[in-house]
């Protein structure tokens, strides 16, 4: 025990002592009664406990000489000092940790190392003088103010309680004040005690709950407050926004922008801005803008969150577009928060020149911070000039792991993986973030060889691997079909106790149905406790792959009956399911929900995916027409369908609308050599070799050529 501890160091100095008028007669009582341990087996009888003597080990020894004090301030330092000496000797007696009123004196507590000099002389203080009843609420504000650990501050609450003084509106706000930024859970017990809270005490509770992430116990409490007749004002409402907008809860969010709007605290910007945090979280982007615009008084702070609400959102150009507001119709001056939300508006937009004039401001007016220099490095690398970058990220005079980080990923995305090596080398700071970074450079560009290896030298770094470095693993097995190295990890990932939830097991999934485990991949699907969107997606394009069609559909249903959206992702699955199991009427019905029940616009895969369907059912004029009502006629779009539309009147040996598409391939792409050889095909199963021969000679002509492919297959671990 901590403060017993602290007693037994400062026993040996005390002064001698007097006789003291606390007389623990429960506390005698229990120590004769109970034998030490808790043991029932009889023990000699010990002497008697008498408070003439001066200690417990002094029990046999003269009584002191002494005179009884006749000062009540006298008298309370000499018990304070009796407690203590007793405690010191024997802190392990329950008997004797007790104070006035039968409370414990001690609770448990951290170390004796932690406490400091000031915490022993603080509490030299305590015991020998604020116990007394003489204890003031001056006296008891002055010891909160100067603690600094819980152990000490629950001793003082329990003689605040103790002496009534909880009764005090000055010293109850301190000690919830102090309990509920040390002690979250003590606070509660503290909070369950208090007959009527004020509002001070509810809105620090409130506080508290959302700081450490209680969100729903932060709203519990809001509504207790306002049944009790309390009325929120522009401290309480802040936290509780903030409660609403990590619940994500709209409707509720909606009530209490209501109350606020009602009660007229919306004339505080601090309660303003409180309520576009919300609308923020919540990726109310609508909402947000509305309240930004009727709110009286904005400082810099509301324009900040109006910013990173629209990039949240993804209204990179409304982000924009607020900047050069501040810019234009304001005096403020843009700081590190404007910059760094602003300059994720530009990576998107891919707008260098914007992101240069920013540079260009924060180089003139406000200065490089890490943060502003990270987000620099990101829009320059991410626009393609990442020599600016690595120019920026040499001219940090400090830098951190996130750093680091930024610029390895920059060579990485841009194939350059040798110098992204090399800066991972120089590194003196790398953490796991940084070398999964890495081992996904290889991954991306199919070195699954070279990140095995690294995540090897990992681990004999003695740097533990989460599940998102080795998804990343199983990626790179997945795209080269590398079996046995999949299956290692999975194994590896049993062995240091990573649970397979929707993220693992999706990659685990893909991984055993691209190398042609389908029923280990199945296996991995049913046992997972909880399925996203992703995983569902990934089973159904699984099962499509490997020529399972009927059951791809028959999941794709189930998913949708358990409530699960699908996506785009998901719609290329089962469309591609029903192209190569020839399920035309399934394939319509599921392209036409596409954008009939679920509002998703139809992109290039998916109208690719029906034309196959179409094509492979031989309904090539049906094809044809669906190609040509496509709202998006770029030649980038309907050039492939096109293509594959070709393919099926190869196969059918359709010359008549062969011949009308090729020309029209040709006309766009006349070097292709893929056009020219699928039509000299047609030709050739209709028996039309003159034919066969034009088109031979014209791509030889274009010095047009057809290149073979190649795959490769891991056989024993080899490639």
């Amino acid at each position: 025990m901590l403060l017993r501890s602290l007693l037994r160091a400062t026993a040996g100095h005390a002064s001698p002592l007097r006789l003291s008028q606390w007389q623990l007669i429960n506390c005698r009582s229990m120590a004769s009664e109970t034998p030490k341990g808790g043991s029932c087996k009889a023990k000699e009888p010990q002497p008697k406990f008498d408070m003439k003597t001066q200690s417990k080990s002094d029990l046999n020894d003269k009584s002191p000489e002494g005179v009884l004090p006749t000062s009540p301030k006298s008298v309370a330092k000499q018990e304070a000092e009796l407690r203590r000496r007793l405690l010191a000797e024997d802190e392990k007696n329950p008997a004797l940790d007790v104070c006035p009123y039968g409370r414990p004196l001690f609770p448990s507590a951290p170390s004796l190392s932690l406490l400091t000099d000031n915490d022993v002389n603080l509490y030299s203080r305590f015991s020998s003088a604020e116990v007394s009843p003489l204890l003031t609420k001056k006296a008891c504000i002055d010891l909160i103010k100067k603690c600094k650990y819980i152990t000490c501050f629950k001793q003082i609450q329990a003689q605040v309680f103790a002496h009534g003084l909880h009764s005090n509106i000055d010293v109850l706000h301190k000690l919830m004040a102090f309990a509920t930024d040390a002690d979250l859970s003590y606070a509660d017990k503290i909070f369950a005690q208090i007959e009527l809270p004020t509002l001070f005490i509810y809105n620090v509770m409130i506080k508290a709950h959302v700081k450490f992430s209680s969100c729903r116990k932060a709203l519990s409490l809001f509504d207790e407050l306002r049944l009790k007749g309390l009325v929120p004002d522009n401290y309480t409402y802040p936290f509780v926004f903030k409660a609403v907008g990590r619940l994500r809860m709209a409707p509720e969010g909606e009530k209490l922008h209501g109350f606020a709007l009602k009660s007229g605290d919306l004339h505080d910007c601090y309660v303003c801005n409180s309520v576009l945090d919300l609308y923020r979280e919540l990726g109310c982007a609508q909402n947000l803008a509305k309240v930004f615009d009727e709110i009286p008084t904005r400082d810099l702070i509301s324009w900040n969150v109006l910013i990173s609400g629209f990039v949240k959102s993804s209204r990179f150009e409304d982000a924009v577009n607020v900047y050069r507001r501040i810019r234009l119709e304001t005096s403020l001056q843009p700081d590190e928060a404007t910059i760094v939300s602003t300059l994720s508006a530009c990576t998107a937009l891919k707008n260098l020149d914007l992101g240069r004039e920013i540079h260009d401001y924060v180089s003139k007016k406000l200065g490089f911070t890490i943060i502003i220099g990270n987000a620099l490095m990101d829009m320059y690398a991410k626009c393609g000039c990442i020599e600016i970058a690595r120019r920026i990220f040499d001219a940090m005079p400090e830098k951190n792991v996130i750093c680091w980080t930024s610029m390895v990923s920059a060579y990485t995305n841009f194939g350059r993986l040798d110098e992204a090596r090399a800066l991972f080398e120089r590194s003196s700071v790398k953490d796991l973030v940084l070398w999964t970074t890495m081992i996904n450079g290889y991954v991306q560009f199919n070195m699954v060889d070279e990140a095995m290896t690294l995540f090897r030298c990992m681990q004999m770094n003695d740097i533990k691997p989460d599940k998102y470095t080795l998804v990343t693993l199983l990626t790179g097995c997945a795209q080269l079909r590398a079996l046995e190295q999949g299956e290692w990890i999975h194994a590896y990932l049993k062995e240091i106790g990573i649970i397979i939830d929707a993220v693992v097991g999706t990659a685990l999934m893909e991984m055993y149905a691209k190398c042609g485990c389908l029923e280990k991949s199945l296996q991995i699907f049913y046992q997972l406790n909880q399925k996203d969107a992703a995983s569902w997606t990934s089973m159904i394009c699984a099962l499509a792959m490997n020529g399972d069609a009927e059951k791809a559909v028959q999941l794709f249903a189930e998913m949708t009956q358990v409530g699960i959206r699908p996506d785009d992702i998901t719609f290329v699955g089962v469309l591609s399911a029903c192209s190569h199991g020839g399920l035309v009427e399934e394939g319509r019905k599921h392209f036409d929900s596409m954008t009939k029940v679920y509002q998703l616009e139809p992109k290039l895969e998916h109208y690719g995916c029906l034309i196959d369907l179409l094509g492979r059912a031989g309904l090539m004029e049906e094809a044809e027409q669906i190609i040509r009502e496509i709202p998006n006629q770029d030649n980038k779009f309907v050039i492939p369908l096109y293509g594959a539309l070709l393919s099926a009147c190869r196969n059918y040996e359709n010359v008549e609308i062969g011949e009308r598409i090729a020309k029209k391939l040709l006309e766009v792409e006349s070097s292709d050599s893929s056009g020219h050889t699928l039509l000299a095909n047609i030709y050739a199963a209709a028996n039309r070799w003159e034919d066969v021969k034009k088109v031979r000679r014209k791509m030889v002509t274009m010095g047009s050529k057809k290149f073979p492919g190649c795959s490769a297959l891991e056989i024993g671990g080899l490639y």
